[in-house]
């Protein structure tokens, strides 16, 4: 079966690479907003930033709660 600190430690590894997934969304609508001449692509790129910072605030809090060890009774 699986050792309990290893499903813990992969559990860790997949919210921070939840983080960090988000960072370099962030960075790359960062990127498009700097170098888009047009309206559409600013747009894009402001998406894209809008949505990394979400991804980077709710997916690994909802993995903790869904990952959280229940109470003893």
């Amino acid at each position: 079966m699986n050792d309990p600190d290893t499903t813990a430690r992969n559990r860790y590894f997949a919210m921070v690479g939840a983080r960090l997934l988000g960072v370099a969304g962030a960075l790359l609508g960062l990127v498009l907003i700097a170098r888009a001449d047009a309206t559409v692509p600013k747009a894009i790129g402001t998406a894209l930033v809008i949505s990394a910072l979400l991804l980077i605030a709710i997916v690994p809090r909802a993995l903790a709660r869904r990952w959280r060890t229940p109470p003893q009774p």
